[in-house]
């Protein structure tokens, strides 16, 4: 549940997030333009209106639209979020936005998928256009009967619901909700899913709303860092402190002082009682800013109030912040608190699952005296960990240790696997499975900090007599179908950038026409890529269908599809992208040999820009 919540919240700030710049562009003119604004001008004062109603509506769905059903997707969004716009013109439809552009990016991307090998041969580009066209009339029709007056209840209700607060005094009390989410990262998620859209109402109708300030007001956060700087027992966490002030207040990264409160939890008390405190004040003052402040700086916070409000500003931040360093200040010298480390380690954890991608976990405190087996886990057994485990193998060989080092699914760990390595998102079901096992959570299987940690825990071991090793059994079933799996006509160089969902449908679709698997395995890869990423590191991904798709894979094959410019795969890009699919363990062979030739960096590099498919070939034989 924390998890679904955590990625509908991720969902909806991903719509506004990249479009920050244009709310701050808007949020200057109504400060610098508008009658009441620090340089009054009427004819510049005109852009506000068409920047408000038009352009930050259609940049959501345009966003919206992409997440969803990638280019074709957010060309789509903009076209049918006009019609709630027009449907609705009392009210900024920045939610309306939120819902249909998603909306239309999903539809479109159910016609791709309908679509998909039923095209006449010369009729491609004609029914690609004209789809976007006669689908984006239709919804932008059902926008403006239905789904831009809906929206506009909705958002009436939301301002009444918030008139009332304000008039009846209430409204700092959503501060005991505000903090708390905050740490659960649901911080984005709040303040532009939520506050954004009625303060630009607001905002539209007064010049200012107080709703930008309930989250992004650094002076919470900066009680309880200041409480830790003073007062904290441990020297390591102490001296962490002032710079996280920094970062803190002058950035308006808020996340660096989450790990702080997991320290403690019952220091969550100090910022909500911090934040109540600013908000009443803020309310009793009839504070308010002309735009979101993003981040929640200091310097975004004052630049986004409005002409003479400037001191109640300051004195809203001073008063959260003494408030909150009162309350921290005897819990944090009364307590012990955990490790800094651990703390952050958490964060990373909980940061993933909001993300709904994989994190590092720490692997230090992992005991190695006794270890004979580790566990590459993946959710199929059939790509990723493979190439994590015949890497890691390579990297311990030398060390003589006698550890072997394998992988399989996540859910047939052996019972005598003494460590897990897998991803953060599959632990549960990894510690389900192999509960007698010792936990490592990574990011990647190639490049993670948590696989150092694990190598060096290994190091530190001494040295045995024996070398690692793969299991017998699957070294020999490996040997046994030693076939040719990637062939001259499943390798695509040179390609242009697409997005992640574009380049794993390309990949299966390029296995289905070599004859390597099913039309549904297409599905089976993207559904693998929602479970957790097959981003690898080191600019590689290696997508390839569920467990329960390897019924439809007719025979073992891998793809290369390379994209010069990268593919993001979330913070990452990929440029090599591996389609994988494989009956039994036939592909493994091959999997080593990738995993072998990014040890070394000079041909990776070649790798990811040749256009010399038999280099390719040479490599991967």
């Amino acid at each position: 549940m924390k998890q679904a919540v955590q990625r509908f919240g991720k969902f909806l700030s991903g719509m506004v997030m990249p479009n920050i710049g244009a709310f701050i562009a808007w949020g200057f003119i109504t400060a610098l333009f508008i009658e009441d604004g620090w340089l009054p001008n009427a004819d510049l004062a005109t852009l506000n209106g068409p920047m408000l109603n038009y352009l930050l509506p259609i940049l959501i769905a345009y966003t919206g639209g992409k997440m969803v059903g990638g280019d074709r997707g957010g060309v789509i969004g903009g076209i049918a979020v006009i019609g709630v716009i027009v449907g609705a013109p009392e009210y900024p439809m920045l939610m309306g936005a939120m819902v249909m552009g998603p909306f239309a990016g999903w539809v479109i991307k159910m016609f791709d998928r309908a679509m998909d090998g039923r095209m006449p041969a010369g009729f491609e580009m004609l029914i690609n256009n004209f789809s976007i066209g006669i689908l984006g009339m239709v919804l932008a029709i059902l926008g403006y009967y239905a789904i831009g007056p809906f929206m506009s209840v909705i958002l009436v209700i939301l301002s009444k619901g918030v008139e009332i607060l304000v008039n009846h005094g209430l409204l700092p009390l959503v501060a005991i909700f505000i903090e708390p989410a905050k740490v659960l990262f649901l911080n984005n998620a709040i303040n532009h899913g939520i506050f954004t859209p009625i303060g630009l109402e607001q905002a539209a109708s007064a010049g200012k709303s107080i709703m930008y300030m309930l989250e992004t007001n650094p002076g919470p956060g900066l009680g309880v860092l200041l409480a830790y700087c003073l007062f904290s027992k441990d020297k390591a966490t102490k001296s962490s402190a002032p710079g996280a002030i920094i970062i803190h207040l002058f950035g308006g990264i808020h996340e660096i002082y989450f790990p702080y409160i997991l320290m403690n939890p019952f220091v969550i008390v100090a910022p909500i009682l911090g934040n109540v405190c600013a908000i009443l004040f803020f309310n009793i003052a009839g504070a308010g800013l002309v735009g979101p402040p993003a981040p929640g700086s200091i310097i975004s916070f004052m630049a986004m109030t409005p002409k003479g409000g400037w001191l109640i500003s300051i004195l809203g931040v001073c008063i959260a912040t003494a408030v909150s360093f009162l309350v921290a200040s005897p819990i944090v010298k009364m307590s012990g608190a955990k490790n800094l480390q651990e703390s952050q380690d958490q964060m990373a954890s909980m940061k993933a699952e909001a993300k709904g991608t994989a994190a590092p976990a720490s692997a230090a405190a992992i005991s190695t005296g006794a270890v004979k087996k580790i566990v590459f886990a993946c959710d199929a057994g059939m790509g990723s960990s493979a190439m994590g485990a015949t890497k890691f193998r390579n990297r311990i060989k030398p060390l003589n240790t006698g550890i072997t080092v394998t992988n399989t699914s996540v859910d047939n760990v052996p019972a005598d696997c003494d460590i897990v390595v897998c991803q953060v998102t599959l632990q549960e079901r990894a510690r389900k499975s192999a509960p007698q096992a010792q936990l490592v959570t990574i990011g990647n299987f190639l490049a993670d900090p948590q696989l150092d940690n694990l190598y060096n825990s290994i190091a530190n071991m001494g040295s045995g007599t024996a070398t690692a090793v793969a299991e017998p059994e699957q070294k020999e079933e490996a040997a046994s179908g030693n076939k040719t799996v990637m062939l001259r006509e499943g390798v695509k160089l040179g390609l242009k950038s697409v997005s992640k969902e574009e380049a794993i449908r390309a990949a299966g679709e390029l296995l289905q026409e070599i004859g390597c698997v099913g039309a549904s395995y297409v599905d089976a890869m993207l559904e693998r890529e929602k479970l957790v990423t097959t981003y690898m590191g080191l600019g590689v991904a290696i997508p390839h269908g569920t467990s329960q798709a390897k019924g439809v894979v007719q025979k073992s094959g891998i793809v290369l599809l390379q994209y010069p410019d990268g593919v993001p795969f979330g913070d990452e890009k990929a440029q090599l992208v591996f389609g994988i699919a494989g009956v039994g363990d036939e592909h493994l062979d091959l999997l080593a040999n990738i995993s072998n030739a990014l040890e070394d960096e000079d041909l990776l590099e070649t790798l990811k820009t040749t256009n010399d498919v038999d280099l390719i070939l040479k490599t991967f034989s």
